[in-house]
């Protein structure tokens, strides 16, 4: 696929890139004036865009076509994953990114067996690995990556959703039908211990469906993305 780019500045005929992707464009592939580059607006279109010049920090383009991104889902799916140990957060984020999630939202749970630790500092590189895996698989929109959220604070984000999904180690009703027409989808997962009883009653009586992922115990790192595909198939989106 070639290079992709998601401009600093934007505007109806023309947009610049600045910092590392103006030196990646400029000085490492040592684009010219007049090459043509894609470019992606974050709002799900993508643009051809002509090189007009190249400066020391900075790369100015002409938009020339404007197209909507084809890789954009027709569902937007975040994800709230309980927040795993050691590094594993980081996979979570670039493989939900490559499988469609508009925002993965970490948060701790009671068997969370990680703590909380400097995270602003890892929120900022599980952003640059969140742009990193969208401008790699084409993706028209940069997917945030949210601050860790306590448990205490879940159940009320799933007013914003038309579905939300628990995947609970106990099973519950088919995924495949509970996505069936649904647009803006909540898929919570949980870390290495899963969920508590009282943890997992607090997300349904706030609206969350628990389904269940077969017979088999998934890690917490393989949960969400075996149910972020399995959702992305079901509503076609991998086809």
């Amino acid at each position: 696929m070639p290079h992709r780019y998601f401009p600093s500045e934007f505007t109806q005929a023309s947009a610049a890139l600045t910092g590392p992707d103006a030196h990646h464009l400029g000085h490492v592939l040592r684009a010219k004036p007049g090459d043509e580059v894609t470019l992606c607006d974050g709002a799900g279109f993508d643009y051809t865009a002509r090189v007009t010049a190249i400066g020391p920090e900075r790369v100015d383009l002409a938009l020339l076509e404007k197209r909507p991104c084809t890789a954009e889902p027709t569902v937007e799916v975040t994800l709230f994953v309980g927040y795993p140990k050691q590094d594993k957060l980081e996979t979570i984020v670039q493989k939900a990114v490559e499988l469609g999630a508009v925002r993965i939202v970490p948060f701790f749970s009671r068997f969370c067996v990680a703590a909380p630790k400097k995270e602003d500092q890892k929120n900022i590189r599980y952003t640059r690995i969140a742009a990193e895996a969208a401008k790699q698989c084409g993706r028209g929109v940069l997917p945030g990556v949210e601050l860790p959220l306590a448990f205490s604070d879940l159940p009320a984000r799933l007013a914003e959703f038309d579905a939300a999904l628990l995947c609970y180690e106990k099973g519950g009703v088919p995924l495949r039908g509970a996505v069936c027409g649904k647009k803006r989808i909540a898929l919570i997962t949980g870390a290495e211990g899963g969920f508590a009883p009282a943890e997992a009653a607090l997300l349904t009586a706030a609206g969350a469906a628990a389904v269940g992922l077969g017979p088999r115990i998934l890690r917490c790192e393989t949960a969400p993305l075996a149910a972020l595909a399995a959702l992305m198939a079901f509503t076609g989106n991998l086809e």
